[in-house]
């Protein structure tokens, strides 16, 4: 016996939209990675990519839970020295709330190439309108 592994022809991704309102960030973005990382696929191979693309939108909706609105601090660096810069969950959501979503979904994914190219399925709106609407996307189930 052969072990069948996926080949790029093999896979024939999908487009699912997901709304984030009323959703808790952690929850919805664990089952976002898992279908970006294509978990869900019975032909789920850990070294291909063979996930679908996701869409989320209202991400500026989505809830956190406990203090994690004042205390929660995103941080990033200019490359410069004394260059780190931090702002809360409150500021972000204010300025990019597509950034949390996405945030949270990166550090659920594989570090390297492969985590990289599976990022660049994942599109994040604020709002309620998208122009993904030519792909047909079907509705995510999420519990």
């Amino acid at each position: 016996m052969r072990t069948w592994t996926v080949r790029p022809g093999d896979i024939n991704p999908k487009w699912y939209i997901v709304d984030a309102q009323d959703f808790i960030l952690g929850r919805l973005s664990t089952e976002v990675a898992r279908v970006l990382r294509g978990k869900h696929n019975p032909m789920y191979t850990p070294h291909a990519d063979c996930g679908d693309h996701v869409i989320v939108i209202n991400a500026d909706k989505v809830k956190v839970t406990g203090k994690k609105e004042a205390q929660k601090i995103y941080y990033r660096h200019s490359r410069f020295a004394g260059g780190l810069k931090s702002i809360t969950l409150e500021k972000q959501r204010e300025r990019f709330p597509e950034r949390i979503v996405e945030l949270a979904i990166k550090g659920m994914m594989p570090k390297g190439p492969l985590g990289r190219k599976m990022l660049l399925k994942l599109k994040v709106y604020a709002g309620s309108e998208h122009p993904h609407a030519a792909q047909t996307p079907e509705t995510l189930k999420i519990n």
